[in-house]
């Protein structure tokens, strides 16, 4: 990829002695470590140096090689290997093409460098260490395999000479990186941050370049010539930090540091306004011939609206002449300052090259005693670049394991301890060198990179989720989230694989879906209906969030849905023909739905003994399985219950004189059609009734209702209000819906015919109503769940005042009807008319 501009930041500076306060060359010895190929310096951000000492007359005898490694002794990598490159194309040699390749190694060009080291192992003297130097940048370069043949034709093998790629598995999250082309250059591009306005604030070297020729530079010890506008170590312009407005305008960012010549590493601190950013400055009035390392430190400043910086301040740990503070990130909301140093003080606790610090300050910005962040995050390499978001904490390292160059590496973080150091894989992470993470409120990823396929040397990446978000609220039957445990099962019908999913902070289900994909989703919770969605994709779907609304519900067990009573004969068992339409109806319904099942409660009347009574209501339980078996319906959906004499539905007890026809009413078999009976299987929402809304039960009874239309209505006697025996029978077996279904009210309808006056038929229809009323009272039904209405003549089935009516016209006027429902009947009024008898 060429020059790898960020050597520059990555790196401490030397200056030499100048009259002029000017520019200096940037220097620093970087070493590549042959386990992992990570160079030991290549910490990114401001760390530009000027080397001060005489390098002495360039003698005009001196060969282009003696000069190039002069360059290289002095960090002028790019300009030494200009030097090389010139050589060795006049006079080609080993020696010439190792101190080439090695020059591409320092400046971080992997390509370049890979065809320079098998241009080495081209010769016979090639040694071990220069097969492992060409199989480490094989590595970086996507050309082990190429480079493991051309050491095994050599009898070398890559674990004979400790060389081995990197394994890591790609990241948990899928992302899709793309360059951010409104930022890059053809230069170096890195280190992006935002305000708390939307401007963009990054580091770039995009001034252009400026190759020094050889004889450029003549040094004695009274004056010595310097370039003012580039840095000699890649022969750029110097780093500098620039901001991107919302309007997408780029201006250059000028630091009120005097003698700034590197400015680099922005970070925001929206609370109060204020950039920090690190700075190497040009420091010369030093003693003549005193050879030292000018280091990048800490600043901070105002920023005003325009993004100029005003005033600046010292963080109060830098030691310009004595080690680097670099990288620094403010963390606002723990109120510390992170920050990279290579101080080698015991006090400070490194462990060894770059290590990661954090300052604590207050709102006067009164900075505490550097911590180190130990052994977790810090290595004997270099760990850089700091970034904090929740309860994760970001860095790049040259010590842990990696993939290539330098890695992006996360922590998990409290306020006291940082654990559980992971490689965030692939495609954060690449054979180059990745470093700068930050991470906005969306999750959107930013990081920088000299990988391959970019503009520049270094760009600026932007890594999006190329999952789709599915988020979906699961609720009861109140509309509330369920938060308590439940099963999801996710499938991807395209790829063919399940999908991990999770609940977030509100109790909403997570996932993340593969673009261009079909999914199903089943919600299971012991007790409830299983509730399936095969409906979700992600083809074509052009947001970023699936999201569904489903509602969880639990399953009515044994839901009674109808009621029925057949009767017996005295002392007998056998189904009577008058019992036999009732069974027909019931064996149909629960053909037509598989749901339903019978439970069947016998009784007797009480004469005869109690242990009598119990056989023969247990044989009459078993005549109606016997019935509906021979109707197909297998005896395991008939649930038997006997009680004998033990639950008369009157005062017909032992030695009581009773009419036979109340006797009659105590030797029968309740049939109650139970919706879902068994509590201990999961039933599935039936697909005839799959458009109800099964948080309302009684839906599945007045559904049933409308196929039976059995609710009786009840006929009195011309000017009576008195029950007849046949109704007795019709409302017992009411009663029993009503106690059996708690939820159901029952509505009482008063009629009359049309003859007689107007009040008097008020009354007596108002008698009828309460008849019935009454009656269910006496059966155990809460008076609450009765509400009575009478109409007089007001409501005929036949409007006699228009026909003739037949005494069997009459008799249907004078009724009281029944209806059962969820909740109060809506009248606007009471009727006040009356009819004739």
């Amino acid at each position: 990829m060429g020059i790898k501009g960020k050597v520059l930041l990555d790196t401490a500076f030397g200056m030499r002695d100048s009259p002029e306060e000017k520019s200096g060359q940037a220097m620093w010895p970087i070493k590549i470590n042959r386990n992992h190929m990570k160079k030991t310096l290549t910490i990114l951000g401001v760390t530009a140096g000027i080397f001060l000492g005489s390098l002495g007359e360039v003698a005009a005898q001196k060969t282009k090689v003696r000069y190039a490694d002069q360059q290289m002794e002095l960090m002028n990598y790019q300009h030494a290997l200009d030097m090389y490159k010139e050589a060795y194309a006049k006079k080609p040699n080993i020696e010439t093409a190792r101190k080439t390749a090695l020059a591409q190694d320092k400046i971080r060009d992997y390509n370049q460098a890979y065809t320079w080291w098998k241009t080495v192992v081209g010769y016979e003297e090639a040694t071990g260490e220069d097969y492992v130097r060409l199989l480490q940048t094989g590595i970086l370069t996507g050309n082990f395999e190429e480079a493991q043949s051309l050491a095994q034709a050599k009898g070398l093998t890559a674990d004979s000479l400790g060389v081995s790629p990197g394994s890591i598995p790609p990241s948990a999250r899928k992302l899709k990186l793309a360059g951010m082309e409104e930022l890059n250059s053809t230069e170096s591009d890195f280190s992006m941050i935002e305000d708390g306005a939307g401007n963009k604030y990054f580091v770039s070297d995009r001034g252009g370049s400026y190759p020094t020729p050889m004889p450029s530079i003549r040094i004695d010890g009274r004056n010595k010539i310097f370039s003012a506008e580039k840095s000699d170590f890649t022969d750029r312009g110097y780093f500098s930090v620039y901001r991107q407005d919302k309007a997408g305008d780029i201006t250059r960012v000028v630091s009120n540091v005097p003698n700034t010549m590197y400015l680099s590493d922005p970070s925001y601190a929206a609370s109060q306004n204020l950039l920090f950013y690190s700075v190497t400055r040009s420091i010369t009035k030093v003693k003549k011939n005193r050879n030292i390392m000018v280091q990048p430190e800490i600043y901070y400043s105002k920023v005003d609206p325009d993004g100029n910086l005003e005033g600046f301040t010292a963080f109060p740990y830098n030691d310009s002449l004595g080690y680097a503070v670099m990288h620094p990130y403010v963390d606002e909301q723990a109120k510390r300052l992170y920050f990279s140093s290579d101080n080698q003080d015991p006090a400070w606790g490194g462990q060894g090259g770059y290590d990661l610090y954090y300052s604590e300050y207050d709102e006067n910005m009164v900075f505490s005693t550097p911590v180190n962040l130990g052994p977790e995050v810090n290595t004997a390499g270099d760990e850089t670049h700091p970034f904090r978001k929740d309860n994760k904490f970001y860095f790049s390292s040259t010590g842990h394991n990696g993939l290539g160059g330098m890695d992006i590496f996360e922590a998990s973080y409290t306020p006291t301890a940082f654990s559980g150091t992971r490689n965030m894989g692939t495609p954060i992470n690449s054979l180059a060198d990745d470093f700068g993470y930050r991470e906005d409120k969306d999750r959107t990823v930013y990081l920088s990179s000299n990988r391959e396929g970019g503009m520049g040397l270094d760009d600026i990446y932007m890594a999006k989720e190329m999952y789709k978000q599915f988020l979906a609220r699961v609720l009861d039957c109140n509309g509330e989230i369920i938060t308590e445990s439940y099963l999801a099962t996710f499938r991807d019908k395209t790829q063919g694989i399940m999908v991990p999913t999770a609940r977030n902070g509100k109790g909403e289900l997570t996932a993340q879906l593969e673009p261009e994909s079909d999914f199903g989703i089943t919600i299971t919770k012991p007790g409830y209906f299983p509730l399936t969605d095969e409906s979700i994709t992600t083809k074509g779907f052009a947001g970023d969030t699936v999201k569904r609304e489903y509602k969880l519900v639990p399953i009515p067990y044994q839901l009674p849905v109808h009621v029925d009573i057949v009767y017996y004969d005295l002392d007998k068992f056998m189904i009577r023909k008058d019992a036999m339409p009732a069974l027909d109806k019931l064996a149909d319904l629960m053909q037509k739905y598989s749901f339903l099942d019978l439970l069947v409660a016998s009784h007797t009347d009480s004469r005869a003994s109690d242990e009598y009574n119990i056989v023969l209501s247990n044989n009459r339980a078993k005549a109606v399985t016997e019935y509906l078996g021979a109707k197909g319906i297998d005896s395991d959906r008939v649930r038997l219950e006997w009680f004998g004499e033990s639950q008369l539905v009157n005062d017909c007890g032992n030695g009581k004189p009773c009419a036979e026809d109340n006797h009659q009413l105590n030797r029968r078999s309740e049939l109650v059609l139970e919706a879902f009976p068994d509590p201990t299987k999961e039933y599935d929402i039936p697909q005839e009734l799959k458009d109800m809304d099964f948080c309302e039960p009684e839906d599945i009874f007045e559904k049933i209702q409308e196929e039976i239309n059995d609710i009786p209505t009840i006929y009195f006697d011309f000017d009576k209000s008195m029950l007849r025996s046949v109704h007795k029978s019709e409302l017992e077996r009411t009663a029993i819906m009503l106690k059996r279904m708690p939820n159901l009210m029952l509505y009482i309808e008063g009629h009359t015919d049309q003859r007689g006056d107007e009040a008097y038929n008020q009354k007596l229809s108002e008698r009828r109503a309460q008849t019935v009323k009454d009656y269910l009272k006496n059966r155990g039904v809460e008076d609450n769940r009765l509400e009575s209405q009478w109409f007089g003549k007001t409501k005929p089935i036949h409007n006699c005042d228009e026909v003739t009516c037949t005494p069997a016209m009459h008799q249907l006027n004078r009724r009281t009807e029944l209806r059962v429902g969820k909740s109060s009947y809506g009248y606007t009024g009471r009727q006040k008319k009356v009819d004739t008898m």
